[in-house]
């Protein structure tokens, strides 16, 4: 009988040191690069002297839109004349086949071309718009919107979510001191 009190302990000990070991951490999920809405790259002022960043997505009866705010960085008077160069692309920072069309949209009203005499540490505004739209096809939308202040000029790439649905349309409105509603 003896033999089988020992055996019985002997179990007993087995199975409380099976229990009090932790179980194995669960998984680490893999890192998702989200990128953060309105960060620019590369940041900080070009060689130009300008640096532009933007608002935050606006929306309006399914309609969106953002402000590009242009800032000379530099030392000396900028003077520009037109439009922003824009370019949407993917999530991947492919760029995208979309129209970029030059006035007036639901969410902002064209100043029109003239030129525009920024002073160091003054902005422009330019208005990027679009409308989310969904009518044959599949919807589309962007991840990144880039900017540069003129035709050649170094770009500067801001993250914005563009849910242009099957538009594939953007307006955009010249610089400008001030917004025109």
């Amino acid at each position: 009988m003896l033999g089988k009190v020992v055996f019985v302990v002997a179990g007993a000990v087995l199975v409380a040191a099976g229990c009090s070991t932790p179980p194995p951490p669960p998984p680490v999920p893999p890192t998702v690069d989200t990128p953060v809405p309105g960060t620019v790259e590369p940041a900080g002022c070009l060689d130009t002297g300008v640096t532009v960043s933007s608002g935050p997505v606006e929306a309006a009866l399914g309609h969106r839109a953002i402000v590009v705010t242009l800032t000379n960085c530099g030392a000396a008077p900028r003077t520009l004349t037109g439009y922003p160069e824009v370019r949407l692309l993917d999530k991947e920072k492919q760029p995208m086949a979309v129209q970029v069309e030059h006035g007036s949209s639901y969410m902002a009203i064209d100043p029109g071309v003239a030129p525009q005499t920024v002073q160091p540490g003054g902005t422009l505004l330019s208005v990027v718009s679009w409308s989310n739209t969904v009518t044959v096809g599949s919807p589309e939308a962007g991840a990144y919107v880039t900017v540069s202040a003129a035709k050649g000029e170094p770009e500067q790439r801001i993250v914005v979510d563009t849910d242009l649905g099957t538009t594939g349309k953007l307006t955009l409105t010249a610089w400008n001191s001030e917004l025109k509603h």
